[in-house]
């Protein structure tokens, strides 16, 4: 059955692939399955056909036949389960690789997100500096829990997995930063995953959306 997944016609990070599609992707080029995308405008993301599979107006979406998925992490979890590459075969280590997608959408994505947000949306507000500094100390700490977690291993646990996919889209948002900067190890980790053929493949297919909408090919 052939998979179409739901992207933004036109998006917002002006093709870093900071969206959330860009984690299907990347996992499905991991799993070496074809997939075909459908650009949606933000009015269509409002509109009742796409709300039908996504009820928060959102991207991405995931259709296989008769499935129809929402929410990035969860596609994520979805290709990792039924295709081998993205999770171990052991049973405890394949917990672990859950555990750490769980980890990076719930524990280090929110105030890295928020952050993003503050600093675009409220800048002007009188609450901005106070707001950004307690987003900001929140992911100092999480950021030196990761690194001393990570040391000076390529990944978090054992092989590449769809953990360290998730983590790695996740941090992506803070680099140029200080924050990142402050942990080279983290650094380094990033660049290892965007060095994988199959991120480099999935980046590429994103960017190539945003070239041509800016030049109206």
């Amino acid at each position: 059955m052939s998979i179409t997944i739901t992207a933004f016609e036109r998006s917002p990070d002006r093709g870093r692939g900071l969206a959330r599609d860009m984690r299907v992707r990347w996992a499905l080029e991991e799993v070496g399955l074809a997939y075909d995308v459908r650009l949606l405008s933000f009015a269509a993301m409002k509109e009742p056909p796409h709300l039908a599979l996504s009820p928060f107006g959102q991207i991405p979406t995931y259709e296989e036949g008769d499935l129809v998925l929402f929410e990035s992490g969860a596609i994520v979890l979805h290709i990792a389960e039924r295709h081998p590459g993205l999770l171990p075969e052991d049973a405890n280590a394949r917990a672990r690789a859950i555990m750490w997608m769980f980890a990076a959408l719930n524990t280090l994505e929110p105030p890295i997100f928020d952050r993003a947000l503050v600093r675009i949306l409220e800048h002007e507000q009188p609450w901005y500096e106070q707001r950004l500094r307690v987003l900001e100390d929140s992911i100092r700490k999480r950021l030196r829990e990761l690194s001393g977690h990570l040391g000076e291993a390529d990944w978090l646990d054992g092989a590449f997995s769809a953990g360290d996919l998730l983590m790695v889209t996740v941090l992506r948002r803070l680099q140029g930063s200080e924050l990142l900067e402050a942990h080279p190890n983290l650094a380094a980790y990033i660049a290892r995953a965007e060095a994988r053929p199959a991120y480099k493949r999935a980046f590429d297919a994103q960017l190539a959306v945003f070239t041509a909408a800016s030049t109206g090919g």
